[in-house]
């Protein structure tokens, strides 16, 4: 069995970005520039928020963290955006969820410019991810497509069950792992709340991609010997005994699982730190077709 080790892959991944970036910098370009919105208090939220920063710091990104209160309007949330996306200084920006419920989510989202989506939410860009064109990938199914990359893991003509079908992870998850080329053409499966006779879908999988929020959902019996297991699952369970006053855990059942996986991913270290470590790669990418498109001009 081998750990498919989000941690070490995405410092990779930002060594790699920083190459680039002080390449950027030696030839006087402009640096990449990401911008977060976030709006209100929520503890997870900021959390995830000031590591975006950190990782655009470590990386030499330039970054802005736009913070609104709770009491926002979805009138000034939207003027913010098209702020955003009028400033040409920022190459890509993000909105963080969740949003007040005053806030109309759809409509924000609807709200960003295609072309600084690096989150890769826009009906747009999804449209363009579901046609195989060369678009923003979102963050999360970007990183798991890296990690197979990277640890070579085989896809083509292999069974991928997919549980959840979140528009962030499992919907374009079953999209990408059925696209022509690698990772991909595989034959996919997405299941849900109401699918039935979910163990005996998952006992025949190759590649199991669960993103529930359930804790220990996934069984041992649930998987055959030799799986691929990827764990996109992330809860914090209440625990007294621990200094935090909680633990962190995915949705695989991973002690008993990882006996009969070749390939699983830990939770926390696995996917989490891609999804940051992709969100970079993203604004990278839009800095680079700002370029070439004012070249154009």
């Amino acid at each position: 069995m081998t750990i498919l080790d989000g941690k070490k892959t995405s410092n990779d991944i930002k060594n790699e970005i920083k190459a680039e970036v002080d390449k950027m910098k030696a030839n006087g370009e402009k640096v990449p520039h990401l911008a977060a919105v976030i709006v209100g208090n929520d503890g997870a939220s900021l959390t995830y928020v000031g590591s975006k920063v950190r990782a655009c710091e470590r990386v030499g990104f330039e970054s802005t963290m736009v913070r609104m209160t709770n009491m926002t309007s979805e009138i000034e949330l939207l003027d913010k955006i098209e702020e955003l996306n009028q400033n040409e200084d920022i190459d890509g920006f993000i909105v963080q969820l969740p949003l007040p419920p005053q806030i109309d989510t759809q409509k924000v989202l609807l709200a960003v410019d295609p072309d600084k989506d690096v989150d890769g939410f826009h009906p747009t860009n999804f449209g363009k991810m579901s046609l195989d064109m060369s678009t923003f990938i979102p963050a999360t199914p970007f990183g798991i497509l890296e990690l197979m990359d990277r640890y070579g893991v085989e896809t083509k003509g292999k069974h991928t069950v997919v549980i959840g079908r979140s528009h962030i992870v499992g919907r374009p998850m079953s999209i990408l792992m059925g696209r022509k080329g690698f990772p991909g053409n595989s034959t996919v499966t997405l299941t849900h709340s109401h699918t039935k006779n979910i163990t005996q879908i998952t006992s025949q999988a190759d590649i199991i991609i669960t993103a529930l929020g359930v804790p220990g959902f996934l069984k041992a019996e649930m998987v055959k010997d030799g799986a691929v297991i990827v764990d996109v699952g992330i809860t914090r369970v209440p625990d007294e005994t621990r200094e935090r006053g909680y633990y962190i855990t995915g949705d695989v059942d991973f002690e008993p699982v990882s006996k009969k996986a070749s390939f699983i991913t830990p939770v926390p270290g696995g996917v989490g730190p891609m999804t940051i470590a992709m969100l970079l790669k993203n604004t990278l990418l839009a800095r680079e077709r700002h370029r070439a498109m004012s070249k154009n001009k």
